[in-house]
């Protein structure tokens, strides 16, 4: 596992929601009457998928392995791990050990260039394409029919719809109990309750706030860049900045705060923007909206991609404002999508690590920075509860995404 394809495999089994979740929401939307349409004028499986399914799953397929691409780029946790030499690894050497700010600088900046011209590459060829269908082609949904599996075709797409869930899920949170149980056999925990359910609603408070910015922003975001299309600059490099800020690690983005802002403060000490920005909610929130409202934006732009143009063409010929046809129109179209931006911030932030641990507030840790404080010191059996505790508090989003994407 310590090895490239080791790392491979688990990037994997960890982003791989990125991708399902978007693409499940387009085709839940738009592709199931599609595809039943496609079935009645005689296409076979084989080529309903390959000609209406994947090019109408196009914008969610190309949002979610672009998030899962910067969230590689970013991660440092797995590659310090494995013993792997990175860009991100080399950005915290330099910085870290080296103690050399430019070269740390000039590192990330490489991994800024490279995400951004994968994002110019892939908007470049999406721009081409546009895939929209009538609401009403959504209404007969419920008529479709499943396609029966038999024998070995049943038994293969049962093994490969549980492979993901067994590795990426039930295998490691069985390792996790087993060193809980090992600890609580062999050692005291020392750990009270109480400092557990203080943690954990430390971490519900700063992930779900992080993720209703977030959203609100993207949002903004999303809509203006409809509404004015490419006519506005400033608008479009806004939004590549908050596209790119995905691609930044957690530390480099809270060296960037700490730095500008100690200067500022030694010029002028009477503005007090330390003691803002440092140690508070506002500078961590700063961080994660910097670090995270990329996801949003990606699935809402994923969400307007499906919307037809028509739809606006005919509401302001029917003399609606923007702000009704946002609220009446665009709102609950984007409902799906909002929701599935909403759960992957509120997943990262649970997990975000680097950022936390620099910017947190005073005496308030989150269940990351416990299970990285235990499991620096070799306490695998200590860290194995807040990690199962950041496990139990991740699945209430998607308790409560899965419920409201089963809603017709």
């Amino acid at each position: 596992m310590r090895s490239l394809p080791g790392a491979v495999g688990l990037f994997v089994l960890c982003l791989y929601p990125y991708v399902y979740l978007l693409t499940r929401t387009a085709l839940s939307e738009r592709g199931v009457a599609l595809m039943e349409a496609a079935r009645m004028l005689g296409a076979g499986t084989t080529r309903r998928v390959r000609e209406v399914a994947l090019p109408l799953a196009r914008p969610a397929l190309a949002a979610g392995i672009a998030l899962a691409l910067m969230e590689t780029l970013a991660d440092y946790g797995v590659g310090a791990y494995f013993g792997l030499t990175t860009l991100t690894t080399g950005v915290y050497k330099a910085w870290l050990v080296m103690n050399d700010k430019t070269a740390a600088a000039q590192l990330a900046s490489v991994l800024l260039l490279a995400v951004g011209a994968l994002l110019w590459l892939e908007r470049r060829a999406q721009a081409k394409l546009r895939f929209a269908s009538s609401r009403s082609g959504a209404l007969h949904a419920a008529e479709a029919r499943p396609l029966p599996l038999h024998g070995g075709a049943a038994l293969a797409a049962v093994l490969l719809c549980a492979l993901p869930i067994l590795l990426g899920f039930v295998v490691p949170v069985l390792v996790l109990l087993q060193l809980l149980w090992q600890e609580a056999l062999h050692a005291e925990l020392g750990l009270p309750l109480a400092r557990f359910v203080q943690w954990s609603l430390s971490s519900l408070k700063l992930s779900g706030l992080a993720a209703l910015l977030a959203v609100l922003l993207a949002l903004v975001l999303a809509y203006l860049g409809r509404v004015r299309g490419s006519g506005s600059a400033l608008l479009g490099v806004s939004t590549r900045i908050v596209s790119l800020g995905y691609a930044v690690p957690g530390a480099v983005i809270a060296i960037g705060i700490l730095l500008p802002l100690g200067w500022l403060q030694e010029r002028w000490p009477q503005l007090g923007l330390t003691s803002l920005m440092t140690g508070t909610i506002a500078g961590l929130m700063y961080a994660y909206l910097v670090r995270f409202s990329g996801v949003a934006l990606q699935s809402l732009e994923a969400g307007y991609a499906r919307i037809s143009p028509t739809v606006d063409e005919t509401a302001r010929m029917l003399g609606a404002s923007r702000t009704r046809m946002f609220l009446e129109l665009h709102a609950p179209l984007l409902a799906r999508s909002a929701w599935a931006a909403a759960l992957l911030v509120f997943v990262d932030v649970m997990k975000e690590l680097p950022a936390t641990l620099v910017l947190r507030p005073f005496n308030s840790d989150t269940l990351a920075v416990v299970a990285y404080q235990l499991a620096r010191d070799e306490r695998l059996g200590e860290a194995a509860l807040p990690s199962l505790a950041i496990v139990l508090v991740g699945l209430i989003p998607v308790i409560m995404l899965s419920r409201a994407m089963r809603k017709s």
